[in-house]
């Protein structure tokens, strides 16, 4: 549990897949190195149009990186070399591709905002199979699901239908939880992978037993 620049929203400000953790330009040494030990991967720093909020504005897993079309090209060209992975800018007017898409290693679900030529490109970048569905009436379904290849939470007034899509589409079991001592917006409190998590300083301990039952 921490908080970063003295916010427990640590999902705003950072992502991370099976192969490394994006953290913002700038951030603490002594708190970078912690957060690569939690989940067990090298750190790599970015920033998205100079801007040290990543998370909403990126979503991958561990084949590629899709990232909001308002990334300057230094930035684009230094996430490129530093992770070694595909990156590419994600052509759509909704920045928050983070918000939209929530991804693993084994499948990935998408806004229904999207084209079918859009779910088309996250699927090649991605490596993944998508889908596009609404997730508890709403459309920004990355910060409604958190999901590593192990375990994936969910907003908590999901309906057991979306349960066993989402349990479907990522071929992971899908918990109903909050984070932050109620937040329903998963994604905004929490990082991860199948070899730690790491959460915001406000959650309880409900959550937390949640969460290591989730991701064992």
């Amino acid at each position: 549990m921490l908080d970063v620049y003295r916010s427990c929203n640590i999902g705003v400000f950072l992502k991370c897949n099976e192969k490394t953790i994006l953290i913002p330009k700038g951030l603490a040494p002594t708190k970078a190195e912690k957060l690569s030990s939690s989940v067990k991967v090298p750190y790599v720093q970015t920033s998205i149009y100079g801007l040290r909020i990543i998370g909403p504005l990126i979503a991958m897993n561990s084949n590629g990186i899709l990232v909001s079309r308002f990334i300057e090209e230094d930035e684009l060209k230094s996430l490129k070399t530093e992770t070694g992975m595909s990156v590419e800018r994600f052509p759509s007017n909704y920045n928050a591709v983070g918000n939209l898409i929530a991804v693993n290693d084994f499948g990935g679900v998408a806004s229904n905002l999207f084209s079918t030529t859009q779910v088309k490109l996250i699927q090649d970048v991605l490596g993944v199979p998508v889908e596009r569905m609404n997730v508890a009436g709403y459309l920004t379904v990355g910060s409604l699901i958190f999901s590593t290849n192990v375990g994936a939470l969910v907003h908590p007034l999901i309906s057991e239908k979306e349960i066993q899509e989402i349990k479907s589409i990522l071929k992971t079991d899908v918990t109903p939880c909050t984070i932050n001592g109620g937040v329903p917006f998963i994604s905004s409190g929490i990082l991860g992978n199948s070899k730690g998590i790491v959460v915001g300083s406000l959650t309880n301990g409900t959550e937390l037993l949640n969460l290591s039952m989730v991701f064992k």
